[in-house]
């Protein structure tokens, strides 16, 4: 069953209306700010460097500061960009940093988990698959992406999409740690677990540097 993932960084201004999205499984992460997120049966607020993943329809209330979020969109394979910007609302700015098409198996139930990944200086991820596909975006430092016969480094801002099935080398800068936020689809049985699994024997006995902070994760109707 293809799935077509976007990613958005959207800009509310303090004091901006509500902004309200429709019915679909998404997650959102704050950057910076803050936003009191409304549903049909309740309100949270999201502070900087927490995250929601949710399938119902949101009214996003800015604060009295500026904030900027990512926000993660699955929908249908033919589905388009124009469908997922933010509408209605002239006070906000919304760019698409990265859509990707995965093919998800239907005799699966599906997660979807935003969490972040932490690197120390020079931290490596040993080449490596993940139970499912998904989009990552680095929030600080840097990381090279090594797959299928490319390379390419990834600074803060850039996002990049990996199948989960196809194998992965990510070493990092020296300079600094290194931070990036995921939303990636899972089969259900993998709640609350690591979906990480080592390509090379001799690397599972190596010293596994990153730091893993699952912010949210649901099962949802793919």
């Amino acid at each position: 069953m293809p799935r077509t993932m976007f990613l958005f960084e959207d800009h509310l201004p303090a004091g901006t209306k509500p902004v309200y999205l429709p019915r679909e499984n998404r997650s959102i992460y704050v950057v910076s700010g803050g936003l009191d997120i409304r549903s049909d049966d309740s309100t949270r607020y999201l502070r900087e460097g927490s995250a929601l993943v949710a399938d119902e329809e949101l009214a996003l209330h800015a604060t009295e500061v500026d904030s900027i979020i990512w926000r993660w969109e699955l929908a249908g394979a033919a589905s388009d960009e124009a469908a997922h910007t933010l509408r209605s609302a002239p006070q906000t700015t919304s760019e698409l940093k990265l859509t990707a098409t995965f093919e998800l198996d239907d005799r699966y139930t599906w997660l979807m988990r935003c969490d972040t990944v932490t690197f120390p200086p020079g931290g490596i991820a040993w080449t490596h698959l993940h139970q499912g596909p998904g989009i990552r975006i680095t929030r600080s430092g840097e990381i090279t992406i090594e797959t299928e016969g490319t390379t390419k480094v990834h600074g803060p801002g850039s996002a990049w999409a990996e199948k989960g099935v196809v194998p992965v080398y990510a070493p990092t800068t020296e300079k600094d740690g290194t931070t990036f936020v995921r939303c990636f689809l899972l089969p259900k049985q993998n709640m609350g677990a690591s979906s990480i699994r080592f390509v090379h024997p001799e690397d599972n006995e190596k010293i596994n540097t990153q730091k893993y902070r699952v912010l949210m994760e649901r099962v949802i109707v793919a």
